[in-house]
C-alpha cells in the first residue's frame, strides 16, 4: 500500500479545496431556500464547528469549515439546538470530548455565538413531566436567558402517520418561534430529535399558513463518491457502534437512473418521510433521501489519493479505538469485528499504521510500556519507560527536540528538576506512580523555559504536533489521553492495561 506522508517536500498534502467548498455549499443552500420560498429548516447532522472526522479524512477540510460557510449566511440564519430528555436522564456523554450532552449544549451555544451566529432557542425532545433532569435543565437554560420549548413522545413514531400529523401528535409540541428564514436545527449527537423537530415545525407552519421546507445537511456518507470509496468506508467505521451501513439509494436510482450513496437509516425511513411530507405539505418535494441533502463536499475533493490514504488511516484508528473501548467495558468484539471487515475490504491491516510497529518493538525490547509518534516530515520518534518519565512523556520531549533541531543527547529537564516533582507526587499527593505524566512534563518545561533556551525552543514547536499520529503499547491513562487530545494528536493504543489492578480511576 502506498503511504503518503502528511508533508511532501516540506508542504502538507492537501486533498480538499476549502475555498471552493465555502462558495459552492453556501450557494447550494441558497438555491434550496429559493425552492421553498419561505423558511427552510436545515437539519444538520455531525459536528458543526469541530468536525474532526471530516478534517482527518479530507485533508484541507478544517474543523470549522461548516461554521465558516454558515457565517456567510449569518444575517438570514438562526440556530435551534435540540437535546433529548432521555439523554439528559441517562447523563449521556459525548465520547470525543468526554463531557455530558447538557454541558455540550452550552458549549455549542457559546461556540455559535463566538462566530456571530444567532441561537434562537433550545428544544428538549421526548419530554415527560417525570424527567427531573430535563426539568432542571430547562430551568437552568431559562435562567441563562434562553427560550426553551418542549416536544413530546408520539406513540408509534414514525410509522403511525395519521396520529403523528394530528393535534395529538405534532400538534402537542410547543411551536418554536423563529425570526429568520434559514433555521439550522442541530444537537449534541445522534438521536437528539433534530428531524422530528423540523417535521413538527413544518406541521405547525402549514396550520398557520406559513410556507416552509426541509433539507438535510450531513457530510457523510458522500453521496457522489462510490460506495467502496475509502472516505465512505471511513464513515461506516466511525458509526460502527450504531450499526450504520452505507448503501446505494434505491429511490434515487429508480427516479433518476443515477447511483448515489446514502446510509441505511435514511433509506429505510424515506417512505415514511415521503408520506409525512405529502400529509403536511400536500405533495412531497423529494423523490429520494439523497434529494433531501444539500451536501457539496464531494465536488470539492482536489486530490483523491490524499483523501483515500487519510481515510484508510482513519479506519485503522477507529479499529484500535473500538478494541480499547471493548477492553475497558468488558464487551464482546462486535464493533471492532465490523471495522475489521471494513479493513479487509480496503486491503489494510493494523500494521499499516506507521507508528504501531516502532512502539511495539521498543516495548518488546525493554519489557515495559512504550510509545511512538510520527512527525510531520515522516520521522518516527519513540519513547520508553524510565524511572523518571513515562513513555508518553519521554516520547513527547524527544519529539519536541527533533522538531526544534536540538541534539537528542541534550536534556530538556534536569534530574534535579524532575525529582522534587516526583517527591511531591508520592509523599504528599498520594500518587503510586512517581513517573511524570505529559502534563507535568509540559509544566516543568514551561517553568524551565525562562532560563533554558533549549526548553524555550522546544515549547515553540508544540503547535507542530497537531495532526501527528501516536501509538502506545498500553492503554493510556486519562491525563496523558487528555493532553494529547488538547494538542490535537491522534492517539491509538493496544487493548492492554499497564497493570492488573481491578480499580482504575477514570
Amino acid at each position: 500500500m502506498i503511504r503518503w506522508g502528511r508533508e511532501t517536500g516540506g508542504r502538507v498534502r492537501i486533498g480538499f479545496d476549502r475555498e471552493k467548498y465555502l462558495a459552492l455549499q453556501s450557494h447550494h443552500i441558497e438555491e434550496r431556500r429559493r425552492q421553498f420560498g419561505g423558511t427552510l429548516y436545515l437539519e444538520l447532522g455531525g459536528k458543526l464547528f469541530d468536525d474532526m472526522h471530516a478534517s482527518r479524512v479530507l485533508p484541507g477540510f478544517t474543523p470549522d469549515n461548516k461554521i465558516a460557510m454558515l457565517a456567510t449566511l449569518r444575517d438570514d440564519l438562526e440556530i435551534v439546538v435540540v437535546i433529548s430528555a432521555r439523554d439528559l436522564a441517562r447523563t449521556k456523554v459525548r465520547a470525543d470530548l468526554g463531557i455530558p450532552y447538557d454541558a455540550d449544549v452550552l458549549r455549542l451555544i457559546d461556540g455559535f455565538r463566538s462566530h456571530g451566529l444567532y441561537v434562537g432557542s433550545v428544544v428538549i425532545s421526548r419530554w415527560t413531566d417525570d424527567n427531573h433532569q430535563a426539568r432542571a435543565f430547562k430551568r437552568k437554560l431559562e435562567k441563562l436567558g434562553l427560550r426553551v420549548y418542549r416536544h413530546f413522545p408520539i406513540r408509534g413514531y414514525p410509522n403511525d402517520i395519521p396520529l403523528i400529523v394530528s393535534e395529538r401528535g405534532f400538534g402537542r409540541n410547543e411551536y418554536v418561534e423563529t425570526s429568520r428564514d434559514l433555521v439550522v436545527v442541530t444537537g449534541p449527537g445522534p438521536g437528539s430529535g433534530k428531524m422530528a423537530t423540523c417535521l413538527s415545525q413544518l406541521f405547525h407552519d402549514h396550520v398557520r399558513g406559513i410556507s416552509s421546507g426541509y433539507a438535510k445537511f450531513e457530510t457523510f456518507p458522500i453521496w457522489n463518491l462510490p460506495l467502496d470509496h475509502p472516505v465512505n468506508i471511513a464513515y461506516e467505521a466511525a458509526t460502527a457502534d450504531l450499526d450504520d451501513v452505507n448503501m446505494i439509494d434505491p429511490f434515487h436510482l429508480a427516479a433518476y437512473g443515477v447511483q448515489a450513496v446514502n446510509y441505511n437509516r435514511d433509506v429505510e425511513i424515506f417512505p415514511v418521510l415521503n408520506l409525512l411530507f405529502e400529509r403536511i405539505l400536500g405533495v412531497s418535494p423529494y423523490k429520494s433521501p439523497t434529494d433531501m441533502g444539500v451536501n457539496m463536499v464531494g465536488y470539492c475533493i482536489s486530490d483523491d489519493e490524499a483523501c483515500r490514504e487519510a481515510s484508510r488511516q482513519e479506519v485503522i484508528r477507529r479499529y484500535f479505538r473500538a478494541l480499547v473501548h471493548e477492553r475497558r467495558e468488558g464487551l464482546e468484539p462486535v464493533e471492532s469485528g465490523r471495522i475489521a471487515l471494513l479493513m479487509n475490504t480496503l486491503g489494510i491491516t493494523r500494521n499499516d499504521r506507521p507508528v504501531v510497529g516502532p512502539a511495539l518493538r521498543v516495548a518488546r525490547r525493554t519489557g515495559a510500556p512504550a510509545a511512538a509518534i510520527e512527525l510531520p516530515d515522516g520521522r518516527i520518534i519513540t519513547g520508553k519507560t524510565s524511572p523518571l518519565l513515562g513513555p508518553s512523556s519521554a516520547m513527547l520531549l524527544d519529539a519536541l527536540k527533533a522538531l526544534a533541531g536540538i541534539d537528542h543527547e541534550v536534556k530538556l529537564l534536569a534530574n534535579e528538576t524532575i525529582e522534587p516533582i516526583q517527591d511531591l507526587k508520592t509523599r504528599h499527593l498520594g500518587s503510586q506512580n512517581p513517573r511524570l505524566h505529559t502534563d507535568e512534563v509540559l509544566i516543568a518545561l514551561a517553568v524551565g523555559a525562562s532560563s533554558n533556551p533549549d526548553a524555550q525552543r522546544a515549547l515553540a514547536e508544540l503547535h507542530r504536533l497537531r495532526g501527528c499520529d501516536v501509538h502506545s503499547s498500553v492503554i493510556l491513562g486519562p491525563v496523558d489521553e487528555g493532553i494529547f487530545r488538547n494538542l490535537g494528536v491522534q492517539v491509538t493504543c493496544e487493548p492492554v492495561f499497564q497493570t492488573k489492578k481491578l480499580y482504575r480511576p477514570g
